[in-house]
């Protein structure tokens, strides 16, 4: 990220004047080209002087009315930065979206004719994670209330500014996957080694306002990730390491293939610490790379790691190897206080004050804000709250029984009109939910988009036609007048919990019907026949013939029932929020290959959203061919599944969802580090399959270790294994195989795994038979392979021995004759 980026584009200040209504009162540095009294009636929501302060959010540049016309072209490409790894560009003449952050301040004065004082200030940005930016926003409008002027505007607008982020990683789409599911806070700690090394000549020269100038608010020495436990260790592993000796006889590890390392001495001794036990002097160094530690574990902390390689030569090619992909730090010359990898910490200075923010390193385009998941879950935990209206195959998945928030996610990616409604709640609180749903949908920006630009977290009755007119908008607002005017598909009220299904769904969306299920699995073959539960027809009728008082029959699958019950028991167990994002965004990612494998079988035509369906091939006079696609647990439950969700998909596949994420397949099977195969299907074979042939479980891993070698594609294979489902524990599997050569190919890619940090802490994850098993073949193994080459060493010369004796005997012959 650059560091002369204009992290702020506008300052905007807005009033409240009995007489003349809402006012836009300054623009800095200049005004906006677009109409002052949208802007001014956004700023300032419905209900402000009720509340003493309030948040608002809302975009720019998102539609024709709400798209600036800056005189002077502050957003250019140059100052943008480019696009995230994994984001895909958008339309070269489209205008880039602003995310306004908007406080809004009420002051009780007699002396005035209202009895009170609104004012609101407001922030445009290019970054999606306007949070960090609330407490310099709260400073600066308590310094416009005391002293109301542009000078204020001007100095929170260079104080944003000149926030220095230059040396903050830029993060992969892979990296973040594996940043959002890991707890570590020393997770790519090696990526922060420009920060780490900032020098006193650095610091001595930098620019007021600037990252490394504020050295005093910088020194402290607590770390949240090392425990006393940790640092004891630390130490008693460094004293093991400078105690222990080599035993006779032993030359060391060797490597079984070029450039990759395998496990220390020290990590098979069976003394006191039985293998990692306590003891992780082999996976805390790779290969002598010196690792950082966090906080006061600085680069004093590092712990020596004896030799394993055959020569010097495969040592270099491991070094050569490492140094390639950026992944040898230096020794750290500066303490710092990076207490949480998953952020950047920056300083801030506005007006003499040096506010500390954290930049969050993980998030991604469709994500707003500090939005939860856990709350807009809880919301409908409400005891009153109920689902109203009629059943519609697009919504109701599950009939009657169709959780809310499920009912809420097929609105979402089946397209339909939603507003979140907060009569006398903050206009921020309603925001929030908006952003939340939009995060929901997208399954947290990770598996599609195109919500946040028909995203609407604060609207009112001022442009109310123009963001109507957008098709499958997703609204809050605070004006109960919504409500009854019927423009709207799914009414959410977060004051209750309530939902209401439009009663006029049925006419704005008819319901489609698609090829019969059953039919097309008899014809195909590829399932077993299964009678339509829960169809499209059987909903569509009960809709028809709706009554209250009646209680439908209607078959149902219950597998989102058993989501959504593990998702309220994580939440009651207190599992933190990056946990019920991971399980929403596996969600939806399912959904999507879900809706791949309907194309193929019910649609018969060619999926482009998905690997196409395929098993284990092993023909006579053919290559093997691994599986592809979407698997169930038997050809029962995917009848059921599928049959079940053909009307959301039969409507998720008209919408512009749809269309944006067979545009970003197309570019992910193009540039994806692992090619060829689809690695999501097989690791579900490794986590599910209860018999896998021997062939293909040595392909699966085969595969593996020919694809993964690379620290790219390192990353990609982990963030396909998050710790909250055991992080490496299918592929551990592989070490218990009867077959010697899965066995060894387990081996190649955890060697290979441990040339990278991240990969060694997925190591560490491992429970410790896990991690026996691992360390004693791969001894093993290079034990067998020094008997081989001692073995050949010797036999060279006593092969020249026998190769000349013949001759001698023949010539002693000779002679005797």
């Amino acid at each position: 990220m650059s560091s002369n980026a204009q992290h702020c584009s506008f300052v905007l200040l807005a009033d409240f004047d009995i007489d003349k209504g809402a006012q836009l009162t300054y623009q800095f540095p200049q005004p906006l080209g677009t109409d002052e009294g949208l802007i001014a009636n956004l700023m300032l929501p419905d209900g402000a002087e009720r509340q003493p302060e309030d948040w608002t959010i809302f975009f720019l540049n998102q539609t024709h009315f709400n798209t600036i016309a800056p005189v002077l072209a502050l957003e250019t490409p140059e100052t943008n930065g480019g696009s995230q790894p994994g984001e895909l560009q958008e339309e070269e003449n489209k205008p880039e979206l602003l995310y306004v952050l908007n406080l809004v301040r009420t002051k009780l004065d007699k002396s005035v004719r209202r009895g009170a004082i609104v004012k609101a200030m407001a922030i445009c940005t290019r970054h999606s994670f306007i949070e960090i930016f609330k407490p310099v926003l709260l400073m600066a409008l308590d310094d416009y209330f005391m002293n109301p002027s542009q000078d204020c505007l001007a100095r929170l607008f260079d104080a944003i500014n000149s926030i220095d982020i230059s040396k903050a990683p830029v993060m992969s789409r892979f990296e973040k996957l594996i940043m959002r599911t890991s707890e570590r806070k020393d997770l790519f700690i090696e990526k922060f080694e420009e920060y780490l090394n900032r020098g006193d000549a650095a610091q001595t020269t930098a620019k007021p306002g600037s990252l490394s100038s504020h050295k005093s608010h910088n020194a402290t020495d607590s770390v949240g990730s090392h425990s006393s436990f940790e640092e004891g260790l630390l130490s008693r592993t460094k004293d093991r390491s400078q105690s222990t000796q080599k035993r006779p006889g032993s030359s060391g590890a060797l490597q079984p293939q070029p450039g990759q390392p395998s496990p220390s001495d020290q990590e098979f001794s069976l003394d006191s610490s039985v293998v990692w036990v306590g003891d992780e002097s082999g996976l805390d160094q790779v290969g002598g790379v010196t690792n950082f530690a966090v906080g006061s574990h600085s680069s004093h902390s590092v712990r020596g790691r004896s030799s394993t390689d055959v020569s010097s030569s495969s040592s270099s090619h491991q070094q050569l190897k490492r140094e390639e992909s950026g992944l040898v730090p230096t020794t750290a010359n500066n303490t710092s206080t990076l207490k949480d990898t998953h952020f950047f910490p920056a300083v801030m200075q506005y007006d003499h004050h040096f506010i500390p923010i954290r930049l969050p390193l993980s998030t991604f385009p469709e994500e707003v804000g500090d939005y939860s998941l856990i709350t807009l879950v809880q919301l409908f935990a409400n005891p009153n709250a109920t689902i109203n209206g009629p059943m519609h195959p697009h919504l109701h998945t599950n009939g009657r029984e169709t959780p809310a928030i499920i009912v809420l996610f097929n609105a979402l990616v089946t397209g339909k009109r939603i507003i979140f409604l907060g009569h006398h709640r903050p206009a921020g609180q309603v925001s929030s939910f908006v952003l939340s749903a939009c995060a929901l949908g997208s399954g947290c920006g990770i598996v599609l988009r195109g919500f946040i630009k028909r995203a609407f977290p604060y609207a009112n009755l001022t442009n109310r036609e123009e963001w109507e007119t957008i098709p499958a908008y997703i609204a809050g607002v605070t004006n109960p007048i919504f409500e009854s005017s019927g423009s709207w598909d799914l009414l959410i009220d977060v004051s209750s919990g309530r939902m209401v299904v439009s009663k006029d769904i049925m006419n704005t969306y008819p319901a489609t019907t698609g090829p019969p299920v059953s039919h097309v699995f008899t014809r195909t073959g590829t399932l077993k026949t299964e009678s339509s539960m829960g169809s499209e027809e059987e909903i569509v009728r009960s809709s028809k013939d709706f009554n209250p008082d009646k209680k439908v029959e209607i078959k149902t699958d219950v597998a989102d029932t058993l989501f959504m019950e593990d998702i309220a028991a994580a939440i009651s167990m207190h599992y933190g929020e990056s946990h019920v994002r991971a399980r929403f965004m596996e969600y939806c990612a399912r959904f999507v290959r879900l809706a791949a494998r309907y194309e193929e079988e019910v649609l018969n035509s060619i999926t482009s959203i998905g690997y196409p369906t395929a098993g284990y091939s092993e023909r006579p006079g053919e290559n093997p061919r691994l599986g592809s696609g979407l698997l169930f647990i038997d050809d029962a439950a995917g009848a059921r599944e599928l049959s079940a969700n053909s009307s959301r998909i039969e409507a998720f596949r008209r919408t512009e969802s749809y269309k944006l994420f067979q545009v970003d397949f197309k570019k992910m099977l193009q540039t994806n580090p692992m090619q060829g195969f689809d690695v999501i299907h097989q690791i579900w074979r490794l986590r599910h399959s209860k018999r896998i042939p021997d062939n293909e479980m040595e392909l699966i891993m085969k595969s593996l270790v020919e694809n993964v070698q690379s620290y790219e594609q390192v990353c990609e294979l982990l963030s396909y294994l998050p710790p909250h489902n055991g992080g490496l524990l299918p592929l551990s599997f592989g070490l218990f195989h009867q077959s010697e050569t899965v066995r060894d190919l387990t081996v190649d890619l955890f060697n290979e795994l441990r040339l990278y940090p991240v990969g060694v802490q997925f190591l560490q994850s491992l429970n410790h038979f896990q991690r026996y098993a691992y360390v004693r073949q791969a001894h093993a193994r290079e034990s067998r392979t020094m008997k081989e080459q001692n073995l050949n060493q010797l036999s060279i010369p006593f092969s020249n021995h026998i190769s000349r004796t013949p001759s001698n005997h023949s010539e002693s012959s000779l002679g005797g004759g």
